[in-house]
């Protein structure tokens, strides 16, 4: 059975593994393959202990799916961040910043689960509306945004893939979607 909870600390490693093969899956052929397959989970769960979303007085929440004990999807949100800066915070909307869902575990209703958990985190802060970036070229999670009733706003942002070898960064396109949360 499906379970909604929030974040642990020791939660990391289990995030990281899951945020790790979703853009594996979801990012093939978006994100070079180099780049999908240097993806460290010890180096991402140490981020998220860093980040501390676990904390209570953490501007930033993140819940968890499971299934019997296991997880299967996470999503964190709180404040809108400025150019998607966590130290410039925009306290009039809320956002979503990253939702992710064990691949095996697309089309099952878990993304639908924590998208509507996310949501109502944020209005339980008292946003009305709420804000989200996705990649242009990930069509998969822009029809799932869409179909949940999020539409683009027309601002767009550059997300920044870092190369090895010297080489510049890929810059891939994002489109800003948002949503009313209170209609």
């Amino acid at each position: 059975m499906l379970t909604i909870r929030r974040g642990e600390p020791d939660d990391a490693e289990a995030i990281a593994r899951v945020h790790i093969r979703s853009w594996q899956s979801g990012y093939a052929g978006i994100i070079p393959d180099e780049v999908l397959a240097r993806l460290n989970p010890a180096a991402w769960a140490q981020r998220r202990r860093d980040v501390g979303t676990a904390d209570p007085e953490h501007p930033f929440t993140t819940l968890v799916t499971e299934v019997d004990g296991v997880i299967t999807g996470f999503a964190t949100f709180g404040p809108y961040r400025n150019d998607q800066d966590r130290a410039d915070l925009d306290l009039s909307y809320g956002e979503i910043v990253t939702m992710y869902v064990e691949p095996a575990r697309w089309g099952t209703g878990h993304g639908r689960a924590l998208l509507a958990a996310a949501r109502a985190g944020l209005a339980g802060r008292g946003w009305t509306e709420y804000r989200l970036w996705v990649l242009a070229d990930n069509v998969r999670a822009r029809h799932f945004y869409e179909r949940a009733g999020l539409s683009t706003d027309g601002v767009e942002s550059v997300y920044r893939v870092p190369l090895h070898g010297g080489r510049d960064p890929l810059g891939l396109v994002e489109l800003r979607y948002t949503a009313r949360l209170d209609g």
